[in-house]
């Protein structure tokens, strides 16, 4: 248990007291609640701002952090309904928010992921604890009655905004507006951008691949070799996840790294020729770009990924900007370093079938 955690936990403790006290009926015992709401609620800032800093960002931080916000701003919200402060739709409204949410982050743990607070989630929150303690405050203090409205209304905005946000973020988790599947079905062939796709076009052309990955972390070398008879046309790759690997053994200059930096496109670029020369490829293809959850030192935003291929003719790339966490930003890089794969592939082969 590290401090980021026990800050986490401190909220859950607090819970209780909170209800004791808004229950409760003694002089300042409202004002006594605000206090230790707000003073709680600071705490969901600086567990994840030590955690960040002091490199304790764990799974159980993840799971642990969201669902000590939801119960905490929750079990205060069913007490203020009880006590007539506040409307219980407003309740089934958040409580609906959460239950969806929970239900997603289910999904991703049944497939080894953990969705970390998205950035529209902590807003969600803040306005959320802002509002409870006004509405804690409007009995004591009828002059805030107005403002607690106002309040209850931004929350509620942003709690159904920040839904709609994790499900189109997280949207691949539950197989929604999945494009290559429908493709797929109606055309009866491999899914755009799978390794089964991927053998489809390459097998008995003679055309071969090799990789450069650094977002992928090796990924996309794995799945090519998923396929059985992968060995026919997949050379190799390399794994260059430092600066140093992308030097030595793809040959990408200091001096670009210097100018342009690692994640960029002329050293995704660079990458992808590097590796289809030095393993003499057909075909080189090199992902680099920064995962999350933290932009790592750089002032580029989480999620920006190049995209490169090299081919005897000519080099192309492409530049995205990927939604989701870790494992959603580094699966959605393979996917597409494997449909521009594909359609080069296509173009080598077309091109070798006209006549001379």
């Amino acid at each position: 248990m590290n401090v980021p955690n026990a800050l986490t936990v401190s909220r859950l403790v607090a819970i209780p007291v909170l209800m004791a006290l808004l229950l409760l009926r003694f002089p300042g015992h409202d004002q006594l609640a605000a206090l230790l709401f707000i003073v709680f609620s600071f705490t969901d800032t600086l567990d994840g701002e030590f955690a960040r800093r002091s490199g304790s960002v764990s799974d159980l931080g993840k799971f642990l952090d969201p669902l000590a916000d939801k119960l905490f701003v929750l079990s205060v919200l069913i007490v203020l309904v009880q006590e007539g402060l506040v409307a219980a739709w407003v309740v089934v409204v958040i409580f609906s928010r959460e239950l969806i949410i929970t239900i997603l982050r289910s999904v991703a743990a049944s497939q080894g992921r953990v969705i970390a607070a998205a950035p529209l989630g902590k807003t969600k929150t803040v306005t959320q604890m802002s509002a409870v303690a006004l509405l804690i405050l409007q009995r004591p203090y009828p002059v805030l009655v107005p403002l607690a409205g106002i309040a209850v209304a931004i929350a509620v905005a942003f709690t159904l905004w920040s839904g709609l946000d994790y499900l189109w973020r997280f949207r691949h988790l539950l197989g929604l507006f999945d494009t290559s599947r429908m493709r797929a079905a109606v055309g009866g062939g491999a899914p755009e951008g799978s390794p089964a796709g991927l053998a489809e076009v390459l097998r008995g052309t003679g055309l071969t691949v090799s990789v450069a990955e650094s977002i992928t972390g090796g990924m996309i070398g794995s799945l090519i070799t998923e396929q059985p008879g992968s060995s026919e046309y997949f050379v190799g790759g390399v794994i260059a996840y430092s600066n140093d690997v992308k030097r030595e053994q793809l040959g990408v200059a200091q001096s670009l790294l210097d100018a342009v930096g690692a994640v960029s496109r002329e050293v995704g670029e660079a990458m992808a020729e590097g590796v289809r020369s030095r393993l003499g490829s057909s075909l080189g293809v090199a992902v680099t770009g920064i995962a999350g959850p933290a932009a790592e030192g750089t002032t580029k935003p989480v999620g920006l990924t190049y995209v490169a291929v090299a081919s005897d003719v000519h080099v192309t790339s492409r530049e995205f900007k990927f939604d989701g966490d870790r494992s959603s930003v580094r699966r959605q890089a393979a996917a597409e370093a494997l449909r521009m794969l594909i359609a080069e592939a296509r173009s080598l082969r077309a091109a070798a079938s006209r006549p001379a």
